[in-house]
């Protein structure tokens, strides 16, 4: 069972430490998977859990009831790009899928359990349009 929710990995990052689910600052910076360098998943990182915080705002995210992760993708065709997960602290179910930028179409989107994930709920050129659109 994962020990830290959202509210609790946000508060560490606003107080300048990156930490996983379970609480721990490692060299992984919350990285699941990785295909980068290891130097960029401190940067990467950073960029995504203020992305992560603004969408968990927007979205109305229970803070106390999901953690986050991040991934590193490396699509057969295409750049690598990352993306963060928004998973149930109980089930560990990933909830939202959201990528800043796919290397696959080159857009920001959105994708949820709410439609098992078959299309993005949202894609627009990047997180900020979607925000402003919703």
């Amino acid at each position: 069972m994962r020990t830290f929710n959202l509210k609790q990995q946000f508060e560490a990052f606003n107080q300048g430490r990156i930490v996983d689910s379970n609480g721990n600052e490692n060299r992984c910076f919350n990285f699941y998977d990785w295909f980068c360098s290891d130097k960029s998943l401190e940067r990467k990182s950073k960029k995504l859990y203020r992305a992560a915080i603004k969408f968990c705002e927007k979205f109305n995210v229970d803070l106390e009831k999901h953690y986050v992760f991040f991934k590193n993708n490396c699509p057969m065709n295409g750049p690598l790009y990352d993306d963060f997960r928004i998973c149930d602290i109980e089930s560990g179910n990933v909830i939202y899928n959201v990528t800043p930028k796919s290397g696959h179409t080159g857009q920001a989107e959105i994708y949820s359990a709410e439609n098992g994930f078959e299309e993005a709920l949202h894609s627009a050129e990047n997180l900020r349009t979607i925000f402003k659109n919703l």
